[in-house]
């Protein structure tokens, strides 16, 4: 068999994309997911665009242990050094230094003549192999560029150290058959591109991420750049769980050729990502959306009852997604809660059960049966929040709302020993909360991007899960709040926001 290395930019290409941003913590646990999805190389960020992305990635090197960790850089002596500065903990660390390749790229972005890229290309990775053997090369916008010029800059890379070659397909351009022509271009026309290893880093612009770069790995591409969900740029990146189940589902097709993901894991990733930036997977999303399973048709669930492989080619249990639930209750034990969080794929450390435990018996005080759904959300909705052990706790809230009068809210919060206290008006329940959260907290001035409230599971005793997206200082800073009330939900996640945000502003009070 011949792997085909799943390369993870969610931390880097993903986190990029407007909305998706993600404090320090929030990576961590984004890479914690990664490993035990047994990724082969997790692009932990760009490690010289910001101070923020250097402790990242350096923090992200000296945690991962199963990954190749790799910091992106441009064909610079500084990128590359400080590239080099993040990563050089890892277990495996990786430089990955980029340069267009594209006319319309080399003329109006860099302002470089072809011959000067040559030049650059040489010199940045022959710069980069002096601290570290595992150096990949891309050519950015190599699916818009001339072939023969793209032969002679991969020549070059792999002349001068380069052990993986990247051809992305940067603004979406391309199609299936292209992206397959383009590889076996490159393996037939350069000597030494059999060597090492080919990739391919695929956009979704007009929607064929996935399939080209499945036409890449038919090529002979041996990695593919892919982020969780599909987070990315624009429209996109090629979607992990969707360009890995294709192989899995297809082995007529891939013959051999299998990756080491660990299938079981994607759906406690996926979902781990949509919690983090504050949004939900489409119902009709490949793999992972709340409808992937499900079976309206009265034809289908024929078909399915009888036979589920008349319309399922792949089962939710493939992902991760535990179909038949074990309802626990108030009298449930740890052993039971621990037992079933193993069967669906959790297994936590004794602090996360604990916490998980203790977050579990209280919600069976407020719902009679307590059900995956409910187990699941507690389990990955843990917080996440940047300063939120020396920030503002919940200690107790009363709301006061009619149809006719102004609502009222009386807020309670607690930090170490200090507590204070607010009463505040608003345009309903949550407009009165959070104003008088405000009073307390003193945020600096902020936009809501988001207020989005969802259900867990049905019935009218169901967790609400709330999710809220602030704006300040260019950057954005989420929240996330999970309680049968609603209200309660909305205060908790108001609350974790402005915990990031506060302890973000404090950090960078003198930028």
């Amino acid at each position: 068999m011949s792997q085909i290395k799943i390369f993870d930019t969610t931390l880097r290409d993903g986190e990029q994309s407007p909305g998706c941003s993600m404090n320090l913590k929030e990576k961590l646990e984004v890479a914690k997911c990664l490993e035990r999805l047994k990724v082969d190389v997790i692009e932990a960020g760009f490690a010289i665009s910001s101070p923020g992305d250097f402790e990242s990635v350096s923090a992200i090197a000296s945690a991962v242990k199963d990954c190749t960790i790799a910091s992106l850089a441009r064909a610079t002596v500084k990128d590359i050094d400080c590239a080099w500065e993040a990563v050089k903990h890892a277990a495996d660390p990786r430089i990955h230094l980029f340069i267009a390749t594209s006319p319309v790229h080399m003329e109006y972005k860099l302002k470089m003549t072809p011959e000067q890229v040559l030049e650059r290309t040489a010199a940045m990775v022959a710069h980069a192999a002096k601290y570290v053997h595992n150096i990949e090369f891309s050519a950015e916008d190599a699916t818009r560029s001339d072939v023969d010029f793209l032969c002679r800059v991969v020549d070059v890379a792999i002349r001068n150290g380069a052990t993986v070659i990247n051809l992305p397909d940067t603004v979406g351009y391309t199609t299936p058959a292209e992206m397959q022509q383009l590889i076996e271009t490159v393996l037939r026309r350069v000597d030494g591109a059999d060597r090492v290893e080919l990739s391919v880093h695929c956009h979704n612009d007009l929607g064929m991420a996935v399939a080209n770069s499945l036409g890449g790995v038919l090529g002979g591409a041996r990695q593919i750049e892919c982020t969780i969900n599909g987070l990315g740029e624009r429209a996109g990146n090629t979607s992990l769980e969707e360009v890995v189940m294709a192989m899995h589902t297809r082995p007529d097709l891939y013959e051999g050729l299998e990756t080491r993901i660990d299938t079981t894991q994607i759906y406690r990733a996926s979902k781990t990502v949509y919690n983090i930036i504050g949004q939900n997977a489409p119902l009709n999303k490949p793999i992972v959306g709340r409808n992937a399973f499900l079976h309206e048709s009265g034809i289908h669930q024929h078909g399915v009852l009888a036979n589920k492989k008349t319309y399922e080619i792949l089962t939710p249990e493939a992902v991760g997604i535990h179909t038949q639930e074990l309802v626990l209750g108030k009298h449930s034990g740890r052993h039971a809660f621990e037992s079933r969080l193993q069967s669906m794929g959790f297994n936590l450390t004794p602090e996360e059960l604990e916490r998980s435990f203790a977050e579990f018996k209280v919600l069976c005080d407020k719902k009679k049966a307590v059900d995956d759904a409910d187990i699941e959300a507690i389990v990955t909705h843990s917080a996440m929040d940047e300063g939120a052990e020396n920030g503002w706790k919940l200690d107790w809230f009363a709301v006061h709302t009619t149809n006719f009068t102004t609502a009222t809210s009386t807020m309670a919060l607690k930090r170490g020993e200090e507590k204070q206290e607010a009463v505040c008006l608003g345009d309903g329940p949550i407009d009165a909360a959070f104003n008088a959260i405000d009073q307390i907290m003193k945020p600096v001035e902020h936009t809501f991007e988001l207020y989005r409230v969802g259900s867990v599971s049905q019935g009218k005793d169901t967790l609400g899960e709330v999710s809220v997206k602030l704006k300040a200082r260019e950057r954005t800073f989420t929240g996330r709040g999970l309680s049968t009330d609603i209200i309660e939900a909305s205060i908790l996640a108001y609350i974790s926001a402005v915990n990031t945000l506060n302890a973000y502003t404090e950090k960078h009070k003198e930028d």
